[in-house]
């Protein structure tokens, strides 16, 4: 940057001064405990270029006169024009797009998509076959396929990135479980695979989960438990007969050593559960979404049941019916494993969810929105009217190629498989109400 004066209040300023004012950080301030919880401002002077001039003592001794008073005046600028920091991070999800779709994988099933701390998109699959594929330019295209396991495997969903060491986890499971657990670790953003050993401790019940099939896991970011890894599992009593489904509950695994152990939490509130999506919102609270394959007289398994952890995923309590949310084709009890996503905007609990919405089938799969952490759903649209089965969904980074995208890994597509979907929430703004509740004011444009 060049050492262009600029004359403000009769001052001039021969180099570009520190901003007193960070655009992502509070303001911290010595006039009193009211200014110290203000939002994140926006510096405005208003000014006109002078030329370039060299510093001399003549024009720097007004200036160091002027500090004192200058900090106020820029204090106060600060406090009447602030800056709505999350709209920054919400513009490159409203850019108007359009809804791209490819194939991914030509067989086999049970799909986890994840983002990179470089933004480079890592999806998974498979059974039998383990594999993986990324794309470094946002999801534009995709690399060949990397093999991670062939025979004797099946995948365990899951998968996540640390965010503190920038490593991918990717769990499996020898056959359909109960039967012995598999991780393999990525450090190169799904370039290749090690398998890593690990634990996996019991409950309260003395009930050790299992992994197969859920969406993908999260590094948690706020309060007491930030930097734990979890993720969605399940525990399949004595095995998944029909008979035993009523023993089944969801829940989920964590570690605070990067993945080397991993705590079994307590039951989610919900018997007959399993296969279920974990999102963590803006205040720390854990969102969990699962679907149902089994639930007593009086209960609806056609839906989606929710839940809140508010200790870093060891409990779980709050539980809700979703109405508004299908679990699956609505002529069968069986469920269908679902997508869900956070977008990371600051301050904004926007939920995205995937699934099917038919009547009969597995087809017509579609996303909702949520704009208050699941508490309604007030948006849909269509991503695909033929096969869609099993889903998930990941977001961008920002920085990245990949900023402002949504990612929707599914079963089915054009050439059955596995197809990716790429979209964002202004393409999704452009579907039709649910009935339940209303799309922001913001948000319509």
């Amino acid at each position: 940057m060049g050492h262009h004066s600029l004359s403000f209040l009769g001052v001039s300023f021969d180099k570009p001064q520190p901003s007193h004012c960070n655009s992502r950080t509070t303001h911290r301030s010595t006039l009193g405990p009211s200014l110290r919880e203000t939002k994140p401002h926006k510096i405005i002077i208003i000014g006109r270029r002078t030329g370039i001039r060299r510093p001399t003592a003549l024009n720097q001794e007004p200036l160091n006169r002027m500090m004192p008073p200058l900090n106020l005046l820029l204090m106060s600028i600060c406090i009447l024009f602030p800056q709505d920091g999350p709209n920054e991070a919400l513009t490159p999800y409203l850019r108007p797009t359009e809804l791209n779709l490819q194939p991914l994988f030509s067989d086999q099933r049970f799909p986890n998509v994840v983002v990179a701390l470089d933004g480079t998109i890592v999806a998974t699959w498979g059974h039998d076959h383990l594999r993986s594929r990324r794309s470094v330019d946002g999801g534009k295209t995709w690399e060949s396929v990397v093999e991670i396991r062939r025979g004797d495997s099946i995948h365990g969903g899951g998968s996540l990135v640390d965010e503190q060491n920038g490593d991918v986890l990717f769990f499996a499971e020898t056959e359909h479980p109960p039967a012995t657990r598999l991780m393999f670790r990525s450090s190169d953003q799904g370039r290749s695979w090690t398998k890593a050993g690990f634990d996996v401790l019991p409950n309260s019940q003395g009930h050790v989960a299992s992994l197969h099939m859920n969406e993908s896991g999260l590094t948690l970011q706020q309060g007491a438990y930030a930097g734990r890894l979890l993720r969605a599992a399940r525990y399949y009593a004595e095995g998944n007969d029909k008979a035993f489904w009523p023993g089944h509950y969801t829940n989920a695994i964590f570690s605070d050593d990067h993945g080397a152990t991993w705590q079994s939490s307590e039951p989610f509130p919900a018997m007959g559960t399993g296969e279920a999506c974990i999102v963590e919102l803006a205040n720390g609270d854990l969102y969990y979404n699962s679907r149902r394959h089994w639930a007593p007289n009086g209960e609806n398994p056609r839906r989606r049941y929710s839940a809140v952890s508010r200790d870093g995923g060891q409990t779980w309590t709050d539980l809700q019916e979703v109405t508004i949310l299908p679990d699956g084709p609505q002529d069968t009890n069986y469920g269908l494993m679902a997508g869900l996503v956070r977008l990371p905007i600051p301050e904004h609990d926007i939920l995205i969810f995937s699934n099917v919405d038919s009547e009969s089938g597995r087809k017509q799969g579609a996303v909702w929105g949520s704009f208050d952490g699941g508490q309604s759903w007030p948006i849909k649209r269509r991503i695909f009217d033929g096969s869609f089965a099993y889903s998930s969904l990941a977001t961008g980074r920002p920085g990245t190629p990949s900023e402002g995208w949504i990612y929707l890994l599914f079963e089915g597509g054009p050439q059955s498989g596995g197809s990716i979907a790429r979209f964002n929430l202004h393409w999704l703004l452009q579907g039709e109400p649910t009935g339940d509740g209303e799309v922001p004011d913001r948000f319509k444009r």
